[in-house]
């Protein structure tokens, strides 16, 4: 039996990242040097099977998010499997951008508040 997938939207994510909730974006190292939350984790899709174990929302359910929500509710329905609770960003990264919602571009001159020095994300834990 499939888990069942919860959506939340940006104004959600947003709260449940202010009450400690963790935010984990499954996209591709390109897309994250492009724009990411800065509060997100960087877990790529591609090396999910090695590093699933990183993802823990702390008390509430990890958020996890992509470019439009289809790779990030993949992402969800398997952790749920798995017996790690998650939630899935409705609307991925357009959604948050387009909400207004902070996001950190590296080439703008924004500063990037989510990597070290060389540009890798940080995980925190």
């Amino acid at each position: 039996m499939p888990a069942e997938i919860v959506d939340v939207d940006v104004a959600e994510a947003l709260r449940r990242i202010e009450h400690g909730a963790r935010l984990f974006d499954v996209r591709e190292q390109g897309e994250w040097d492009e724009v990411h939350a800065p509060e997100a984790t960087l877990v790529p899709m591609s090396e999910l099977v090695a590093r699933w174990k990183e993802i823990d929302g702390g008390d509430e359910p990890a958020i996890i998010v992509c470019h439009s929500g289809g790779r990030s509710a993949r992402v969800v329905a398997a952790l749920e499997q798995s017996g790690v609770p998650a939630v899935n960003l409705t609307g991925g990264m357009v959604a948050w951008e387009q909400a207004g919602a902070p996001v950190v571009r590296p080439g703008d001159g924004s500063g990037d508040h989510g990597a070290d020095a060389q540009g890798e994300p940080r995980h925190e834990h």
